[in-house]
């Protein structure tokens, strides 16, 4: 079979589950995928590759049923990384500036989407309609509704998508999580998560022309126009409401995704948050220093704290997470845990082997990111749900994302716990979503 004709038979019986006779043996849908994937390299393309992408365009190009098909980046010098990173690996890209043209060509299965947050849930949405898989990078959406819209496309047009929270494959955190599942610390009541840094000042920006190396509409996309400013390109657009979503989503959405996943909790019924830009008087405009509460009914308490500018461990980690329950309490710190009983006694600890760097924005660790790479790429083989699927990690998102939501309104919010929306407040609930550059608005 050719490439279409083979790839339009396979959706046609996996939509209608029906099976396929070879030979005059009998097989599933799923089998007679698995049969040809297996003498076909998966076709994927990567967009954005200033700094994560590229490593995690690599890392995907180092698996052997991997092609790193296009390099999609609307900057030249990132665009030159990109490509020399795949090609490092043994890939051979195509560059592309535009995604909607990569995601035109029918001969690639899934689109690796590394670009800045605002570009997140558009590019899931638009590669789920073009019919590609998706493993997109933390946080899965600029808000919540984006989130919303992009499990209904992923389950309109039935396919895998990703969400890089990579601790969900982390074997040893995992085994943590387990044990806490299995009553390793009674009943748990409080858990907190923390991240620090040391990010220095951006300073003011200038506005003016965008360079002639960056297609600065097409970075833009989705996003309403701004001008562009010498200080906004590559990294310091988290730090603007319009395009980035602070540091609580750049780094907050992990630790917040463990304390969800160790609690076995959905959505809160209460969300407060303190915190400003205390460090530095600049043109920043999230917190660097913000506490996120949030209260799941009279069953536990939660909450987050963010130092983007003060580098002090906190219990001894530049970043984790402490559950606190009845008889001791349980830390997870990278890719291991300890338990401590009531008296502060350590009773069990699993230390990772894995060398990781908590602040490390473009790879913490090359070797954990690989497990995540794996379950993406086998359930897409296998149609089963990834470890980081959307609906779960949309969950996460929203937790911050309220957070955030109620540090801009200066409200402590209601939330339904059974949806996660903001119930009587008519100004926090318009920061549920966003309007779009006209032509780009998401439609499932």
């Amino acid at each position: 079979m050719e490439n279409t004709s083979r790839r339009d038979f396979i959706k046609k019986m996996t939509a209608t589950g029906l099976g396929a006779t070879l030979g005059g043996l009998s097989f599933s849908a799923k089998s007679y995928a698995n049969i040809v994937g297996a003498n076909e390299r998966l076709q994927v393309a990567v967009m954005g590759t200033n700094g994560r992408g590229a490593g995690m365009a690599r890392n995907f190009q180092n698996v052997k049923e991997v092609d790193m098909m296009y390099v999609c980046e609307v900057e030249d010098k990132a665009m030159a990384k990109g490509i020399a990173a795949v090609e490092r690996a043994g890939g051979k890209p195509k560059p592309e500036k535009d995604i909607r043209k990569v995601l035109a060509d029918k001969d690639l299965d899934a689109l690796l989407v590394t670009a800045p947050d605002h570009w997140h849930a558009p590019a899931t949405i638009m590669a789920c309609q073009a019919g590609k898989h998706v493993y997109v990078e933390k946080p899965c959406s600029h808000n919540p509704r984006e989130g919303e819209l992009s499990i209904a496309a992923a389950r309109k047009y039935n396919r895998i998508v990703q969400v890089g929270a990579q601790r969900r494959s982390w074997p040893g955190l995992t085994e943590g999580i387990e044990a806490l599942h299995n009553g390793a610390i009674g009943k748990v009541y409080f858990a907190k998560g923390w991240y620090t840094n040391k990010r220095k000042s951006i300073g003011f920006g200038k506005e003016g022309p965008a360079p002639s190396t960056i297609d600065f509409d097409l970075w833009q996309g989705p996003a309403p126009r701004r001008s562009y400013r010498d200080n906004l390109i590559h990294y310091n657009w988290h730090w603007f409401w319009h395009w980035g979503t602070g540091e609580a989503l750049n780094n907050g959405t992990h630790e917040m995704d463990v304390i969800r996943w160790g609690l076995g909790v959905d959505f809160p019924t209460y969300v407060s948050s303190e915190g400003a830009r205390f460090a530095f008087k600049d043109d920043w405009e999230t917190p660097d220093t913000q506490i996120i509460d949030l209260r799941f009914g009279n069953d536990c308490l939660v909450t987050w704290e963010g130092r983007s500018c003060n580098a002090r461990d906190g219990e001894g980690r530049d970043r984790g997470v402490i559950f606190y329950g009845e008889n001791g309490a349980l830390e997870t710190g990278h890719n291991g845990y300890r338990i401590f009983d009531q008296d502060n006694k350590l009773v069990k600890e699993l230390d990772s082997k894995d060398k990781i760097d908590g602040r490390d924005p473009s790879s913490p660790s090359a070797n954990l990111d690989m497990g995540h790479i794996h379950n993406f790429l086998d359930c897409i083989r296998t149609n089963r749900t990834p470890n980081g699927d959307i609906a779960e990690l949309h969950k996460s998102t929203t937790l911050v994302q309220l957070g955030n939501i109620a540090w801009r309104t200066g409200q402590r919010l209601t939330v339904d716990p059974a949806n996660g929306h903001i119930l009587n407040s008519p100004e926090a609930q318009e920061l549920w979503g966003r309007t779009y550059e006209p032509g780009w608005e998401l439609k499932v």
